[in-house]
């Protein structure tokens, strides 16, 4: 028997963390992008609440919130996958949406890891 085990690149900008760092400095950047970070972790979660219980109504709305804020903190995977998930929804396919979502769900838990150096890696 097969198994297969998917790895998922995650592909991250260092340059709007970067950004928010020297325009805030410091202290105030470390607080936004730690805020942020919980916040993005939160609707994550929100999500997987709503798809777990079938309630797809408001998704494509969430799953574009998910991917600006990921975008803003150069979290260009997570960004992307959301946009995918979104545009599964809104074409009424099930199977690839099924497909996005677990592919969602392993990049939102390597992106937002506890521990994970957002100015560590850059395209």
């Amino acid at each position: 028997m097969a198994v297969l085990r998917p790895h998922d690149s995650i592909v991250q900008d260092a340059g709007p963390v970067a950004a928010i760092y020297r325009d805030m400095g410091t202290q105030a950047a470390e607080r936004l992008v730690t805020r942020v970070l919980g916040e993005l972790a939160l609707l994550m979660s929100g999500i997987r609440a709503k798809v777990r219980g079938h309630d797809l109504a408001d998704l494509p709305r969430q799953f574009r919130r998910l991917q600006t804020m990921a975008e803003q903190l150069g979290l260009v995977s997570l960004g992307s996958v959301a946009a995918d998930a979104r545009s599964c929804l809104e074409t009424g396919d099930p199977t690839a949406f099924a497909a996005v979502w677990a592919r969602l769900v392993r990049v939102a838990e390597r992106s937002l890891a506890p521990g994970h150096d957002l100015l560590g890696q850059s395209l």
